[in-house]
C-alpha cells in the first residue's frame, strides 16, 4: 500500500485496537493527519496473549490473501515473523488436511502462508502501526457514546473515559470514527439511540467449544509438516506449529460437543477423531500449560449495507460487522480485505464514503460468510435455512473432497479458494467439475508427482478466478 501524499482530514478515531482496529488504522493513515487507537486492555508483552482476546490462546491461522495484504501493509513482515520462528510455505506442501475422512493429496500449490501464533503476530502488526507518526492509542479506556451534529446527520467524535480512579468523561472529536470494537460492538445500540435503525442480523447458531494447549515440537512429529487439519463433520481438530518449537492444538465440537479440559480429555478427544493424526503425535508429546476453552455460540453478520439510513463520518468493520466461526480461520484475513476496502474508498473521496465502503465490504464478507455458514449448515441440528442451492453446493463439496484424495489440483482449487485468493465459482470451471466427476468415478488420474518440483503447477490450464 503506498503512501498518500495528502490528507483528506485531519483526525479518525478507531474504536479498539485488536487487529481489525489495527489494520483500519493502518489504512486511515494514509488519509488523516492524526489517526487515534481507543483500547480498553493494556498491551502485553510481545507473544502474550492479551485479556480482551481470549480466542488468542487458541489456534489461528493467518489465509494467505490476508498475509499478501499485511506484507502490502508492512513490507518485510514476512521476513521478520520468519526470524522469529514463524513457519512459513505452501499451503499444500506443508499442511495435510483430512476433509470428511478424505486426505488431500499434497502438491506444490504455489500459494503460501505463514503459521504464527495470534498473540505474536498481533503484537508485530501493533510495532509497526504505532510506529507510524500520526497513529497515537489511548489504552485502558471505554468510549461510552458517539458524538453528533445537532441535526444527528454526523458522526464528529466520541465521549470516553479512562479506567483509572476519578477519571471523569472526555470528548474526543473526529473527521470519521470506525467502529472496529468486534463482536461486542455497541453501534447498534448507538445508532438506534440516534435515531437510526439497528441493522438487521444473520445468526447460524452453531455452540461450538474449542479447547486447546500448546506442545512441544519434536522433529520426529510428521516431519515436514507445519499443520494438520482434521474435519470430522460434528467435531474438527487442528496441530498448527507456532514459534518457539510449539504445536498449538485445539480441538471443536458444535452444539456443546467439547473435549475435557485436561491432557487426558483433549488426547480422548484426538484418539476419537477420523483419522486419530493428532493423537498419533500428541500421545508422548510434551505439554506445555494447562488447556483452556472457548465457545462462540454463533455466526454472526450485521447487515449495515442494507440500511435505509447512516450516518455520516462513521463505519464498522471487523468482527463488529461480521463474526464468523472461528474454526474456518477467517476473521483475520476478511478485516486485512476490509482495511483495503477502507484504503480504496478513502481514495475514491469521502462522499457517501459508508455507503461505498460497506458495499465494497458486503462483497468481501459475502465469499467469507458463503464457505463458513454452508460448512456449519452440513449439521442437520445447526439452525438456519437451507436453499436447495445450499444443499446442492455441501453435496458437491463432499464429493470434491473424495476427489481429491487422489488429484492434487482439485485440492489446490479448493484451498486457493479456502484462502480467500480465488472465487468459489472457481470450483465450477468445468475443468474442475470434470476432475472431481472423474474422482468420485474412479476414472484414472493423469500421473501427478506427489509433490511437483519448484515452480511446477498441479495444472496449468486450471483458471481460478482470483479475489480483488
Amino acid at each position: 500500500m503506498g503512501q498518500q501524499t495528502t490528507f483528506r482530514g485531519k483526525q479518525a478515531i478507531v474504536i479498539g485496537a485488536s487487529m481489525a482496529g489495527l489494520l483500519a488504522a493502518r489504512a486511515l493513515a494514509n488519509h488523516y493527519e492524526q489517526v487515534t487507537l481507543l483500547e480498553r486492555d493494556s498491551f502485553p508483552e510481545p507473544g502474550e496473549n492479551r485479556k480482551g482476546v481470549p480466542q488468542g490462546k487458541h489456534a489461528h491461522a493467518l489465509l494467505a490473501r490476508g498475509l499478501q495484504i499485511m506484507e502490502a501493509h508492512f513490507p518485510g513482515l514476512t521476513d521478520h515473523l520468519i526470524s522469529l520462528g514463524a513457519d512459513y510455505g505452501d499451503v499444500s506442501a506443508l499442511a495435510r488436511y483430512y476433509m470428511e475422512g478424505h486426505l488431500h493429496k499434497p502438491t506444490i500449490s504455489g500459494v503460501k502462508a505463514i503459521c504464527i501464533s495470534r498473540p505474536r503476530l498481533e503484537a508485530e502488526v501493533r510495532q509497526r502501526v504505532l510506529a507510524l507518526p500520526n497513529v497515537e492509542v489511548v489504552t485502558q479506556c471505554d468510549v461510552l457514546g458517539l458524538l453528533t451534529t445537532p441535526d444527528k446527520r454526523r458522526v464528529n467524535g466520541v465521549r470516553l473515559i479512562r479506567r483509572q480512579p476519578g477519571s471523569a468523561e472526555e470528548s474526543l472529536a473526529a473527521d470519521l470514527v470506525v467502529d472496529a470494537s468486534g463482536r461486542g460492538s455497541r453501534s447498534p445500540a448507538w445508532l438506534e439511540s440516534l435515531g437510526y435503525e439497528r441493522p438487521s442480523e444473520d445468526n447460524i447458531k452453531i455452540n461450538i467449544t474449542y479447547t486447546s494447549c500448546y506442545y512441544r515440537r519434536r522433529p520426529e512429529h510428521i516431519p515436514g509438516v507445519n499443520a494438520v487439519v482434521v474435519d470430522d463433520f460434528r467435531r474438527a481438530g487442528a496441530m498448527i506449529s507456532q514459534e518457539g518449537n510449539r504445536w498449538i492444538v485445539t480441538l471443536g465440537g458444535y452444539l456443546g460437543e467439547q473435549a475435557t479440559p485436561t491432557h487426558a480429555g483433549i488426547l480422548e478427544y484426538a484418539r476419537n477423531l477420523n483419522p486419530p493424526i493428532i493423537y498419533h503425535t500428541l500421545k508422548d508429546a510434551e505439554p506445555l500449560g494447562e488447556p483452556t476453552t472457548y465457545k462462540t455460540p454463533s455466526n454472526l453478520r450485521r447487515r449495515y449495507e442494507r440500511l435505509p439510513r447512516f450516518p455520516t463520518g462513521y463505519l464498522v468493520m471487523g468482527d463488529a460487522l461480521c463474526s464468523f466461526n472461528p474454526i474456518h480461520t477467517q476473521g483475520m484475513s476478511v478485516a486485512a480485505m476490509e482495511s483495503m476496502a477502507l484504503d480504496d474508498c478513502l481514495r475514491q473521496g469521502e462522499g457517501k464514503l459508508a455507503t461505498r465502503f460497506f458495499k465494497q465490504a458486503a462483497k468481501i464478507v459475502d465469499v467469507a460468510w458463503s464457505l463458513a455458514a454452508e460448512s456449519d449448515l452440513r449439521i442437520p441440528e445447526v439452525e438456519g435455512p437451507r436453499s436447495p442451492m445450499l444443499r446442492l453446493s455441501n453435496w458437491y463439496v463432499s464429493k470434491l473432497n473424495q476427489a481429491a484424495q487422489h488429484d492434487a489440483a482439485v485440492s489446490v482449487a479448493f484451498l486457493k479458494v479456502v484462502n480467500l485468493v480465488a472465487m468459489p465459482e472457481s470450483l465450477l470451471h468445468p475443468r474442475i467439475v470434470w476432475r472431481v466427476l472423474r474422482g468420485n468415478l474412479s476414472i484414472p488420474s493423469p500421473k501427478m508427482s506427489p509433490i511437483p518440483s519448484p515452480g511446477q503447477s498441479p495444472d496449468d490450464a486450471i483458471t481460478t478466478n482470483p479475489l480483488p
